[in-house]
């Protein structure tokens, strides 16, 4: 036991070591950047009795992006410095789908957020719009329900799937019976990979159409106000709009396109790709998370309290 666990360390390389460092520096700031939002709501939740629908998504999406993250994390650590004890059965298919459960109840609660800032400031005649403007607050609950079993139903099937395809490929080594880190994807993989992207796939069009839509409504209340000569705050507000559902749609995009990129990979067990698609994965819910602090007063003001340039007056400003 001792000489296998001696055998793991030695074959951890200064750029397994690197990859490591950066990935934890990643991963730990956006642990705690969610795991502010989640504390912040939990607080007003306390105060109030009650959060609002924007309070409830964000505390679902914090939540779960901190898990995300923390299991990421312990995986990718274990897998490279020490790949033998992520194998053992059941650890690996366990922390697969869970973190499987956490990532697609990330990506849909961010589809989530989005459409209900879509229906709540763009400005539409549709009749149907109209009545999902109306009733939008009631139906809040529902979608982040209807979030979570569709990503508890994959982190399920991700387990049954794993176990299932890996339960044959046991291999008696000194730490007892592990799975091999090199297994050659059956068909019974392939149906992980087609259901897990054809909901990415589906709440990315979401995504897609609702961010198009609010961005096709900003524009044109701002081009009716410039050429109404209406130069205020409101047009400023609306600019600072446009410019905020833009980033968050290129940043989402470029996080779907390394998902599927992700998968695409790991099917063909090409290992030297994964690395940087890992950095985007981690990155997306720290970036996206420190813009929703921003653009929200409560969460900026104890942000900046926190920070330690809250003193430096040039900062705030």
């Amino acid at each position: 036991m001792e000489g296998c666990h001696s055998a793991d360390i030695s074959n951890v390389t200064s750029y397994d070591a690197m990859t490591v460092a950066i990935v934890t520096f990643e991963a730990f700031g956006g642990m705690w950047i969610n795991a502010l939002i989640v504390s912040v709501i939990c607080v007003v939740w306390i105060k109030n009795k009650t959060l609002n629908s924007i309070e409830k998504i964000l505390l679902f999406l914090g939540f779960s992006r901190f898990w995300y993250l923390c299991l990421a994390w312990v995986n990718y650590f274990l897998s490279v410095i020490y790949p033998n004890y992520i194998y053992f059965h059941p650890i690996f298919p366990l922390v697969q789908s869970t973190q499987s459960f956490f990532i697609c109840s990330d990506f849909w609660f961010s589809a989530c957020l989005c459409v209900f800032y879509c229906i709540k400031i763009a400005n539409f005649r549709n009749s149907f719009l109209i009545y999902l403007k109306e009733k939008i607050d009631r139906m809040v609950p529902w979608l982040l329900l209807g979030s979570e079993l569709f990503s508890l139903m994959i982190g399920i099937l991700d387990y049954e799937l794993l176990d299932k395809g890996l339960r044959n490929k046991a291999t008696l080594t000194c730490h007892g019976i592990i799975w091999k880190a090199n297994i050659r994807i059956e068909e019974n993989f392939f149906q992980i990979y087609f259901i897990t992207a054809f909901l990415f796939a589906t709440s990315f069009t979401a995504v897609i159409l609702s961010a198009l839509l609010l961005l096709f409504s900003l524009w044109r209340h701002k081009h009716n106000m410039q050429t109404n000569s209406m130069k205020d705050v409101s047009m400023d507000a609306h600019i600072k709009a446009m410019k905020s559902t833009l980033s968050f749609l290129v940043m989402y995009s470029i996080n779907f396109i390394s998902l599927i990129l992700g998968l695409v990979y790991s099917m063909k067990n090409e290992n030297d790709m994964m690395f940087p698609i890992f950095l985007i994965q981690y990155a997306f819910p720290s970036l996206h998370s420190l813009i929703l602090i921003f653009s929200n007063p409560k969460l900026k003001k104890i942000l900046l309290r926190i920070l330690p340039c809250v003193n430096c007056k040039n900062c705030i400003k």
